[in-house]
């Protein structure tokens, strides 16, 4: 499947918001110089149109429906089940957010055409070359720090490095649809349980939206490989915390348009004073 190289920056459009967000995401990875391939994964209901603006960054767009799951599965996570087994309790969820569709992440397992695969949520943007990453075994992520240093225990999928593998794939949706299995943050808490002994990755490869204000002497915009937009998203016009993280909003929607994005290196970083609104 792949178009000639051994590794691929991967991610997944659901809805035509995340569409939003792969637009912005595919243009920060060309800016790096990569030569490796982009593959967008989307789900039947993302309609053409809205992943037309993708064609000039050249990615590979592949259709792939939900994950084969029981109907129990499916049942136990619907969004309302999800939600209220597992409120979030830190931020705002959008409207559009599906917990059933991120199981699709796992179809990364089944690029068997590649070496090595990056997979980023279509909510981030690559604000550096991070190619000497697809040196990093299976499984590595970041840490899912955004509150505090006691986040570091828990992974975030929104950026991870695998290695595809069809035997992989199948053992976890074995592993995935076990009888009465469910999974809280759902592929996240998946993979964490999958990989227990998960290589982590810099904090910066991951680097969450909310560090802006909660932990900001962790913010250091030359060292940030993956910018991570952790629950609002930075296109909602509703936005609860647009105040507190106008900087990194306005970032957002200079590498959507394309136009005067910044040297991210001379960016003014959080000052220990900000917090959220």
């Amino acid at each position: 499947m792949s178009g000639g190289g051994a590794h691929a920056f991967v991610t997944l459009v659901t809805n035509a918001d995340y569409a939003m967000g792969a637009k912005a995401l595919c243009r920060s990875i060309r800016r790096t110089g990569t030569a490796a391939d982009i593959v967008v994964f989307h789900t039947p209901a993302v309609a053409m149109d809205a992943l037309a603006p993708l064609a000039e960054f050249g990615v590979r767009l592949v259709e792939t429906d939900l994950l084969p799951l029981s109907d129990a599965f499916n049942a136990r996570h619907a969004r309302r089940n999800v939600h209220a087994a597992a409120p979030f309790t830190k931020g705002r969820k959008p409207a559009f957010h599906s917990p059933l569709d991120n199981f699709c992440k796992l179809r990364l397992w089944q690029l068997t055409d590649y070496e090595r695969c990056i997979f980023i949520d279509a909510d981030a943007l690559v604000l550096k070359n991070i190619d000497r990453f697809f040196a990093y075994p299976e499984f590595s992520a970041a840490p899912n720090v955004y509150e505090s240093l006691a986040d570091f225990h828990r992974l975030n999928s929104g950026v991870f490095v695998a290695k595809p593998s069809d035997e992989t794939f199948r053992a976890m949706l074995q592993r995935l649809d076990a009888p009465d299995a469910f999974w809280p943050r759902t592929d996240q808490s998946f993979l964490q349980a999958f990989f227990p002994d998960w290589h982590g990755l810099p904090v910066t490869m991951n680097m969450l939206q909310y560090v802006w204000f909660a932990l900001p002497a962790l913010w250091d915009w030359p060292s940030i490989g993956v910018l991570h937009y952790q629950y609002e998203k930075p296109w909602e016009t509703d936005h609860p915390k647009a105040e507190a993280l106008k900087p990194l909003i306005d970032l957002w929607h200079a590498f959507h348009d394309g136009s005067e994005i910044p040297d991210i290196a001379s960016l003014p970083g959080p000052t220990t004073s900000e917090r959220a609104g």
